[in-house]
């Protein structure tokens, strides 16, 4: 057993064991009541009752807002890859699991990556009462922008999660999976290619599935180490959304460059690859309206994107994507590989 575990931390891994199942403690978080009928006394408070109803209360209204008409959206528009179990590659992503499941539901594995800290799942015996009443109001804060519009507001989430005794990106991934119906199995932290974390889970039907988060910098001259390993992955589908225009710079041209190259298709919004940087191989298709970036980006305004939006009969969108949360707003672009 020593044997098994020196080998574990000399690959830079560290398996968890806690009395209480990584499944267990999502649910917890997620607002679901757990298997375990040891979890009682922390199930049965006021605390957990509240965050139960809020959690029910703004899951329902991503469901029928959001997550209803993208896979409604999916199963017509990118039908062929909607089922497909090919990895997907969500940059920039923070935790937001949420979409790439939505648009991707049978994929093998996510790959997700951002500049929040993995944090942690903890132990609830290891905590008090009052901790754990603030750590679940600390969750619903960083959870309310992602329910109630497209997106993580990278600098509140950070605030609301570096305070909570329930930190980091972790304990988001884990509410975000047990509301989508998904069984955790195992937690492993990671130290290559970057501070990490690898969840093994199966999803509401059955399958499968591992979903990766690292902390990471994609920018040129930081990114190699981790843009290798995901290309041992092979070639996958992309998505894009709400990344602050990053790749649009030459400081994310290797980041850029690999997506295009290890891409069957690109699903983002205008803040992921801009249009200029698609060529022929690519057959383009667009949904919604573009009617630029919001004010705080907008001199990332794309008058190619403007002019192919007004000749070409641009598609429905029936959901909000993006930064512009209103769906008469919202621009998706899908990209495949000829």
């Amino acid at each position: 057993m020593w044997s098994l575990l020196f080998l574990w931390l000399s690959l830079g891994v560290t398996v968890w064991a806690q009395t209480q199942s990584p499944n267990d403690r999502a649910r917890f978080l997620a607002g679901l009541p757990p298997n375990a009928p040891d979890m009682a006394p922390w199930v049965n408070t006021g605390a957990f009752a509240e965050h139960a109803a809020a959690m029910n209360q703004s899951w329902a209204q991503k469901e029928r807002l959001a997550l209803s008409p993208i896979r409604a959206w999916a199963q017509t528009y990118e039908r062929e890859f909607h089922g497909r179990s090919d990895p997907v590659f969500y940059f920039f992503s923070g935790p937001d699991l949420l979409y790439a499941q939505a648009f991707f539901p049978r994929a093998s594995t996510y790959v997700l990556c951002g500049t929040e800290p993995v944090g942690s799942l903890p132990d609830l015996s290891a905590l008090d009462p009052a901790a754990i009443t603030s750590g679940l109001r600390d969750l619903r804060a960083s959870l309310r922008t992602l329910l109630g519009f497209h997106y993580f507001i990278t600098q509140e989430m950070r605030r609301d999660l570096s305070r909570s005794v329930f930190p980091g990106t972790l304990p988001v991934l884990a509410v975000l999976l047990s509301r989508m119906g998904c069984t955790l199995d195992e937690i492993t932290l990671l130290r290559m290619p970057a501070p990490g974390v690898r969840i093994d889970l199966r999803s509401r039907s059955g399958q499968g599935q591992t979903v990766y988060y690292f902390k990471t910098d994609l920018s040129d001259g930081n990114s190699e180490g981790f843009l290798r390993w995901c290309a041992q992955f092979g070639t996958g589908m992309s998505l894009m959304k709400s990344d602050s225009y990053l790749i649009h710079t030459e400081a994310f041209s290797q980041c850029r460059k690999f997506l295009l190259e290890h891409s069957r298709l690109i699903l983002q919004d205008d803040s992921g690859i801009p249009l200029r940087a698609f060529d022929r191989r690519w057959e383009m298709r667009f949904f919604g309206s573009y009617t630029g970036p919001i004010e705080l980006f907008s001199k990332y305004h794309q008058p190619d994107l403007a002019e192919a939006y007004r000749q070409n009969r641009a598609g429905p969108l029936g959901f909000g994507f993006g930064y512009h949360w209103q769906i008469s707003r919202s621009v998706l672009m899908l990209a495949t590989r000829r």
